[in-house]
């Protein structure tokens, strides 16, 4: 859900390509002839999903892929997008679901592009990957041990990527990138988006609470590459049956968009602040994602004396970008407002109840594992 690595822009920097216009890139770029196209919703890029006429050189090939276009500000660093497919070409390697990376005819992982829009030359890095099955966990209702699992999963995400080696890891230090937890001061700027009400009243407590008491333990957090966005649309499953019953495995991890240097418990928080969306008990969620979490790389106590505020604070994140972005980008406004269906209602119940009562349900849910843990 980025916009570069800065700031959101003023003005509206989203591609508008036609379907025409983006078969026609697909083809010059890729080489591919497309069969079918058709538009994917997005934040702030412009995603396709292609199918593509198979070739007798190509019949053991994928036929479908996703055709992403970046906004013009994330377009001005390719270095970053580039070292974002490595990553995920280096966790496909040690085998995490996530997508394929498509070369262009010239063997490169992304293409810029200059397009004359009438009144000034726009240039957008396009590149491929290849379509992974699935239904997002938003569409489907998972069981506690799944959401122990996708814990488990964000950990291991985490662990893994402590061996990921690149010559441009540094820009990964995203240090004004208003997606990283570490800034969520920054959402100081963009609060005006939201009325004078409650809500408002919640977010400015949230961002001095991560002041006083987040800001002062970041030294005591053990710091890792952070996938930053495992919402419940960018996990995708599949299901198995199992004695009548629909049994979800991951089947995708998506958009790695928002990587950035942070730390474990951020990791945490963001994946239960966004599995606790679609929730028809959000309070348990923390719990579960929490122990699978743990089973991979168990907080620290000061780690997990941060989590209820860090929880608070991505929704705080989430909700004040969706009403900014809302004005920049209003014909995009029913997919930017997917977290708010639910989301203030969630945050409001966090605050209603207090620090102390919603990590004894986390911590207590968590604790139950303990004994059936078999790694």
């Amino acid at each position: 859900m980025s916009s570069g690595d800065g700031l959101p822009s003023q003005t509206s920097n989203k591609p508008t390509f036609t379907e025409i216009q983006a078969s026609a890139l697909v083809e010059s770029v890729f080489g591919f002839k497309v069969s079918k196209i058709q538009p994917l919703p997005s934040y702030d890029d412009q995603n396709f999903h292609v199918c593509i006429s198979r070739t007798k050189d190509s019949t053991g090939d994928p036929v479908e892929y996703v055709l992403k276009i970046s906004n013009t500000e994330s377009s001005q660093t390719p270095d970053l997008i580039e070292m974002q497919n490595h990553v995920i070409m280096f966790l496909r390697a040690a085998g995490f679901p996530t997508p394929s990376v498509c070369r262009t005819k010239g063997d490169n992982t992304i293409s810029l592009m200059s397009i004359d829009s009438g009144s000034e030359i726009k240039s957008y890095l396009v590149r491929m990957l290849t379509y992974l099955p699935g239904r997002p966990i938003a569409e489907v209702a998972i069981s506690h041990q799944q959401l122990y699992e996708i814990g488990r999963l964000a950990a291991q995400l985490d662990k893994t990527l402590e061996e990921f080696h690149h010559p441009k890891l540094n820009l990964l230090h995203r240090e004004n990138f208003i997606w990283n937890l570490k800034n969520v001061p920054l959402l100081e700027k963009y609060i005006g988006a939201l009325s004078q009400n409650r809500n408002r009243e919640i977010v400015e407590q949230v961002i001095q609470l991560f002041k006083e008491e987040v800001m002062t333990k970041l030294s005591h957090f053990r710091e890792c590459i952070n996938h930053g966005d495992l919402n419940d649309h960018n996990i995708l499953v599949d299901s198995k049956s199992a004695s009548g019953d629909a049994v979800y495995q991951v089947s995708g991890i998506l958009d790695f968009g928002d990587m950035s240097y942070g730390y474990y418990v951020f990791e945490v928080a963001i994946t239960i602040m966004y599995m606790m969306i679609e929730s028809t008990n959000p309070l348990q969620v923390g719990g579960h994602i929490l122990a699978g979490f743990e089973s991979v790389i168990p907080l620290t106590a000061v780690e997990r004396s941060a989590l209820f505020v860090l929880v608070c604070s991505r929704f705080s994140q989430s909700l004040v970008m969706a009403a900014y972005s809302c004005q920049l980008y209003p014909d995009n406004k029913e997919y930017l407002m997917i977290t708010a269906k639910t989301g203030w209602q969630h945050l409001q119940q966090l605050f209603d109840m207090g620090q102390k009562a919603v990590e004894e349900i986390w911590f207590e849910t968590a604790k139950s594992y303990e004994s059936r843990i078999s790694v």
